[in-house]
């Protein structure tokens, strides 16, 4: 491994801890050359899943090109890299989950928006619109109105769980 500054060969490792819930480990690395600090992660190799797109072609599963569309729709919003990278996760695990080598790229794009509208809204509706490919006012206005019908179930799931939680306690 090669140093991103200066690219010298002779690198040590300052800290090692697991990440992503043991199934990386980070490390901290630091040039002996430069003395630049920067974080590498080591992932276990698994089996390449391909991911099937809109045309047809294949190309091999990409976490960067998901975490890049994350940074985008999440611009200027209080989303943090670990929610991002969170996802991102999250993603992955799904995917490798059904053991299938393919997938299709509108599976992915279903699961960003899945993990997506339970952190933020509006990077959920910036990758919605991106992804979805709104064409006029009436589809981005359809994708509002399913986002808001959905946190209105979930507010009424909660309302009833609050009132089953104060009858209990008031026994």
């Amino acid at each position: 491994m090669q140093c991103p500054r200066c690219h010298h060969n002779s690198l040590k490792v300052v800290d090692s801890r697991p990440a992503d819930e043991g199934r990386a480990i980070r490390r901290r690395r630091e040039c002996e050359n430069c003395g630049y600090r920067f974080t590498t992660f080591e992932r276990i190799e698994q089996t390449p899943v391909l991911v099937v797109k809109k045309n047809g072609t294949r190309e091999e599963f990409n976490r960067e090109k998901i975490m890049r569309g994350l940074v985008r729709a999440a611009e200027k919003r209080p989303v943090t890299m670990d929610q991002m990278t969170e996802i991102v996760d999250k993603i992955e695990h799904d995917i490798r989950q059904t053991g299938e080598n393919e997938i299709r790229s509108e599976a992915i794009g279903e699961l960003v928006m899945k993990y997506l509208a339970g952190v933020d809204d509006v990077a959920y509706i910036r990758f919605a619109s991106v992804y979805r490919e709104f064409k006029d006012m009436s589809v981005f206005m359809k994708e509002v109105q399913e986002m808001m019908a959905r946190e209105n179930d979930n507010n009424d799931r909660h309302q009833v769980q609050d009132n089953k939680d104060e009858s209990i306690n008031e026994n």
